[in-house]
């Protein structure tokens, strides 16, 4: 049967579609986790079961300690680069204040920017490998991975790291670490 206007009209089997409903389940109370789906179900190929290596493996590599240690490495590296690159547009590299006419050799400029390559890298290695263990912790003692796991564990690392400085140097840096991380957390997830 058509309608005003040439469109078929729905039969009287079709409900109306209730958009409140839709965003209730989509984003309200109602809202549930998606459930992983069987490859199988939609018509690709399924997956074998995995080897008694490869459940191994996955739980290395989702334990805290991993995490910390690639924390640690990757920061390492990043920090070693950003050192070396912060003393390469440094003007006071090898510059000695006995003699500030004197230009400074390569050997000197060279050893500078390992210095404060090493520096960096160290700095750099410390802060990840505690933020990713402070957070690894975090989420395996409240069970749930979201982004207050990052913002605790901000605030934790950077109390820890400013504490040393005294206790309202730790308030700062638990503040500042715990809203970069909550930036950084909205920005990747």
């Amino acid at each position: 049967m058509a309608a005003p206007g040439g469109r078929a009209s729905p039969g009287p089997e079709a409900a109306p579609l209730q958009y409140s409903l839709l965003l209730e389940h989509l984003v309200g109370e109602r809202r549930r986790p998606r459930q992983a789906l069987d490859p199988a179900a939609l018509g690709g190929i399924p997956a074998p079961p995995k080897s008694d290596e490869q459940k191994l493996i996955e739980r290395v590599m989702e334990s805290c300690g991993f995490k910390a240690a690639l924390a640690c490495v990757g920061g390492f590296v990043l920090g070693g680069a950003f050192g070396i690159f912060t003393a390469g547009i440094d003007t006071n590299v090898g510059f000695d204040p006995k003699d500030p006419y004197r230009t400074p050799t390569a050997k000197e400029v060279l050893k500078d920017m390992g210095q404060r390559g090493m520096s960096y890298a160290k700095n750099f290695a410390i802060v990840g490998a505690m933020f990713s263990c402070t957070e690894c912790l975090v989420e395996s003692y409240r069970g749930k991975s979201d982004w207050k796991n990052s913002v605790i564990s901000g605030c934790i690392t950077g109390g820890a790291i400013g504490f040393r400085a005294g206790l309202k140097a730790g308030t700062i840096g638990c503040g500042g670490f715990a809203a970069f991380s909550a930036v950084i957390d909205y920005y990747l997830r």
